[in-house]
């Protein structure tokens, strides 16, 4: 039986259709994922993230142990609060996972994504090892993210305790409240929020956000969201084989100072030595059909395949991420149920801030 996290009666409660998700009973949307996706993008919606993993490091050697597990360079979180986004790699430089990671009083608080919980935690706890930290998982906080343009103006009406500290953050950053954590950080392009708290407070902060006008949404606008966004998905743009110069990562590497020896560093340098062969792209289908995960893109340079698809809300027409051939650029063909429609290679993001903004 999937895992429940502690808002499971709110969504039955909301008329949530519940799906199996990475071994979790989530809701997939409340009734209209179209409505919920422009909900996001002009007022507010709250999301149950709960089955995202937390995990707090801590200990002297703390920075140390980051630095060389991280691709970006937690050196980098000049004050605490400040977050940082990076992938963690494996030996060849594929990756293991995306996450970010909060400086913050105790040291260091990494969010890693669900499905790869046990793995991340297995590769985590064997790295830090060598180094004498404390790798501390927890499980018992559960966590909402309310995004769009009024979600920070909502927060705190349905949390006015939170009202100074949501006013004091900057993009990117997150700081805690007593047992909570907020954040200003997302996975839509909208401003917003994602809150830790202890999993028996979160149903009444649900209520609370519910009652100031935010509306529940589901994984399917989630995905349509973050796609918009030019945002990855784990298992669709990137994975164990694929290397972040690929998969449009390249700019969360630090490869400064040269010294610093993360974990895929050598593979990721022979790679750039050599020549990258793929990149990825966005994608804005201008012949029938839509785009979806899998489809092959044709292109002078060579074939690339669609990583995720969809048809945007925002937009009207159907968009993709893909990975292609490094020179391709301009109009190429996408294979759909046997044909080859056109398509144009965009730079992403689609959309931000509700707007189209890709090129």
């Amino acid at each position: 039986m999937p895992q429940r996290t502690p808002l499971f009666d709110a969504h039955a409660a909301a008329a949530g259709k519940l799906v199996d998700f990475a071994g979790w009973s989530l809701p997939i949307h409340y009734g209209s994922q179209l409505r919920e996706h422009e909900t996001v993008r002009a007022g507010a919606g709250v999301f149950d993230v709960s089955h995202m993993t937390v995990i707090d490091v801590s200990g002297p050697q703390a920075t140390a142990f980051l630095q060389r597990l991280l691709a970006n360079d937690v050196a980098r979180l000049g004050f605490e609060g400040k977050a940082l986004y990076s992938a963690m790699l494996n030996p060849q430089g594929g990756v293991i996972d995306d996450l970010i990671v909060y400086r913050t009083a105790w040291d260091y608080r990494l969010v890693v994504n669900a499905a790869t919980r046990d793995k991340d935690l297995a590769w985590i706890t064997e790295q830090a090892q060598p180094f004498g930290v404390t790798v501390d998982e927890r499980p018992q906080l559960a966590m909402l993210a309310v995004q769009g343009p009024q979600a920070r103006a909502l927060t705190r009406a349905a949390a006015p305790q939170l009202a100074g500290l949501i006013d004091s953050l900057k993009v990117f950053q997150g700081l805690p409240a007593g047992g909570w954590f907020v954040a200003r950080t997302g996975y839509t392009g909208e401003d917003g929020l994602e809150i830790m708290l202890p999993g028996d407070e979160a149903p009444a902060l649900w209520q609370a956000l519910l009652q100031a006008g935010v509306a529940p949404v589901g994984l399917g606008a989630r995905d349509t969201l973050r796609l918009e966004a030019g945002m990855n998905l784990y298992g669709n743009e990137m994975d164990e084989t694929m290397s972040p110069l690929a998969a449009g990562m390249g700019w969360t590497i630090a490869w400064e100072p040269a010294g610093r020896d993360f974990i895929g560093r050598a593979a990721l340098e022979a790679e750039r030595e050599a020549g990258v062969a793929h990149k990825q792209v966005g994608l804005l289908l201008e012949g029938k059909g839509v785009l979806r995960a899998g489809q092959t893109v044709k292109t002078p340079a060579g074939d690339g395949i669609v990583t995720s698809g969809t048809f945007s809300p925002s937009l009207k027409q159907s968009i993709a991420m893909a990975r292609v051939p490094a020179a391709a650029e301009g109009r190429v063909e996408v294979e759909i149920r046997g044909q080859c429609e056109p398509a144009r290679i965009v730079r992403m993001p689609f959309v931000r801030h509700g707007q189209a903004v890709f090129e």
